[in-house]
């Protein structure tokens, strides 16, 4: 009986795309006037750090986020959230070989927009599937969501050998956006960005094997990176000394799945490392002690997309996929966030 793999990866991203120069004119023009000297100064250093070169969003115009009332932003939440998952699962499906009758469990995570009912019954009514598909709805992972999620479409999975589990991760933080006198708002401002990704999951010899996962949480850190609601709207609290804390929940993450099965980092010739910004992931490379050349993959997706939050994992995975990996290569999905919490799965080609 063959464990479960990872047939498939597909990503969307909105075709709305926006250059760093541009994102950074575009907050000096709206923006210059309300903030500090110090705050401003803040603005043009991080704005044009050269980590970011461009990134998506789900807009059809950029004042739309400007003064964007409650009621418009769930809505706007809500449309682009089913559009570009149902975009992933499309295409992840057509690349798996997989029809969509032939779906048995459905699992779907975001943090940026409240659904209820959850943005899979839109899947499932907007691409067709089995109206007795396991659906299940994950919020408030953050960053790291992509990788609970996949612990779950895994269990489900392993129930019998036709079924077949789609998991994906959609975000639109531009949903969440705000700005004020704030640095964490400022860095958000700078990074983050929208898309989703798709996942489908069977027992087969073929594939990305799920090995094992492993987690940690560091609940004291949790002021640190999360978001809070004001006035009735979500906001991202940011701290500017995550890279700490992070590395630390990483390293204990990485120690974990190696030691299931004695291996080292050498060993592990793939990583698919979130894009947390710069700071956290040059702070991670140096504690776990990876090179530029395992970090290839997330710094071309931060350059490229920024961080989408949860689906920006896949993103990674779906680069070192495109690239290619040779048969018994073992690989790491790493992704982290709010709670402060860190996610890892050990995968292995076969």
């Amino acid at each position: 009986m063959s464990s479960v793999s990872i047939l498939s990866v597909a990503t969307a991203s909105p075709p709305y795309r926006v250059d760093q120069a541009f994102a950074k004119e575009f907050m000096m023009q709206h923006y210059a006037g309300s903030l500090s000297p110090r705050l401003l100064g803040a603005l043009e250093k991080v704005f044009s750090h050269p980590s970011v070169k461009q990134r998506h969003f789900a807009l059809d115009d950029p004042e739309t986020i400007i003064d964007e009332d409650p009621d418009s932003r769930i809505a706007r939440f809500t449309r682009w959230s089913i559009e570009l998952s149902s975009a992933a699962v499309t295409k992840a499906l057509a690349l798996a070989g997989v029809a969509r009758d032939e779906v048995t469990g459905l699992v779907v995570n975001t943090c940026t927009g409240y659904l209820c009912p959850g943005i899979s019954t839109y899947l499932i009514e907007r691409l067709g599937l089995r109206r007795d598909t396991s659906a299940h709805d994950l919020v408030g992972s953050g960053c790291g969501g992509a990788i609970p999620n996949l612990r779950i479409s895994a269990a489900l999975a392993n129930e019998s050998e036709e079924a077949v589990v789609v998991s994906v991760s959609s975000e639109i933080c531009s949903a969440t956006f705000q700005m004020g006198n704030d640095l964490g708002l400022i860095v958000s401002n700078a990074l983050f960005s929208d898309g989703a990704a798709a996942a489908v999951l069977r027992r087969s010899p073929n594939g990305l094997e799920l090995v094992s996962s492993s987690n940690f949480l560091a609940p004291e850190h949790r002021d640190k990176i999360r978001y809070v609601y004001r006035r009735g709207e979500l906001y991202n609290q940011l701290s500017t000394n995550l890279p700490l804390p992070v590395k630390r929940a990483v390293a204990q993450v990485v120690a974990d799945l190696l030691m299931q099965r004695n291996l080292s980092v050498g060993d592990i010739r793939h990583w698919a490392l979130h894009t947390g910004g710069e700071k956290i992931i040059t702070a991670i490379k140096s504690e776990i002690g990876l090179t530029e050349a395992q970090l290839g993959p997330t710094r071309s997706v931060l350059e490229n997309y920024g961080n989408m939050s949860s689906p920006t994992v896949w993103f990674v995975l779906k680069e070192i996929l495109d690239k290619g990996i040779d048969k018994g290569d073992w690989c790491t999905m790493i992704a982290f966030g709010a709670g402060l919490s860190a996610h890892g799965y050990l995968l292995r080609k076969r």
